[in-house]
């Protein structure tokens, strides 16, 4: 039997098939904003987290790069390799497209780590890649570089990456790779860790900003799927409640 009930001289009697979808739509719904509040509220701690590290001081290089705070400025001492650079495809700044430019770096203990130089432009060529050598002061001698952790950029869409080729060609251009597959094409061992070098002769372009959207827009995302909630209900009771004829 279908709900059916009366009131103030009208009628409620709204069919099965309008209540499932609207109970389908509303969990949905209600589902959708809680996840955004939860992201935003994860979003709130990172974003504390990195003006909590902004107004650190630079310490040496941890034991542990992968337990260490993320953001945290660190200060390393070693080589570059300049053979063997990636550029991570599909990366912005101040609006102009372009590359991140990922270099190893081998320091004075053995252990290599990524550096993130900065951001260099496209060049308006898919096949024509930017110069991206080091400074001769870098690749002659042992150099000082500061800078702070990070994690490699992830996706949004599995479908937007791209692991560096496995030819010998170099460097290499690669989208949203993994530690992995960027060790595979070093043939060596990485901390699991990018620095994004903030000193150093051959730091390229950085705009340190918290990563992804401010919190606050993750709020109002989970209030605006739980007004369309209310708006369903709203209309669910709406166009059910009918006069007596």
């Amino acid at each position: 039997m279908p709900i059916r009930f009366s009131a103030f001289g009208r009628v409620f009697a709204p069919s099965w098939a309008m209540t499932l979808a609207t109970l389908l739509l509303l969990a949905l719904f209600v589902s959708l904003g809680r996840w955004q509040w939860h992201r935003g509220e994860t979003k709130q701690l990172t974003w504390a987290n990195f003006d909590r590290e902004m107004n650190l001081p630079p310490v040496d290089a941890p034991a542990h790069f992968d337990s260490a705070p993320r953001y945290q400025a660190i200060r390393m001492q070693g080589r570059f390799d300049g053979e063997h650079q990636f550029l991570l495809d599909n990366a912005f700044y101040k609006g102009n497209v372009g590359y991140e430019i990922l270099t190893p770096f081998t320091l004075t203990d053995g252990r290599r780590v990524l550096v993130n130089r900065g951001w260099v432009p496209f060049l308006g060529f898919r096949d024509k890649l930017p110069v991206i050598t080091l400074s001769q002061e870098s690749l002659a001698a042992e150099t000082s570089v500061t800078g702070r952790l990070d994690e490699l950029p992830s996706p949004g869409l599995a479908s937007g990456r791209a692991p560096p080729a496995s030819d010998a060609n170099w460097p290499k251009l690669t989208s949203f790779p993994t530690f992995e597959e960027l060790e595979s094409a070093l043939h060596a061992k990485l901390e699991r860790r990018v620095v994004l070098m903030t000193g150093g002769k051959d730091t390229l372009d950085r705009e340190l900003t918290p990563p992804g959207l401010p919190p606050i827009r993750h709020f109002s995302y989970a209030i605006q799927w739980w007004g369309f909630a209310l708006v369903l209900l709203v209309l669910y009771f709406g166009l059910n409640f009918r006069k007596v004829p």
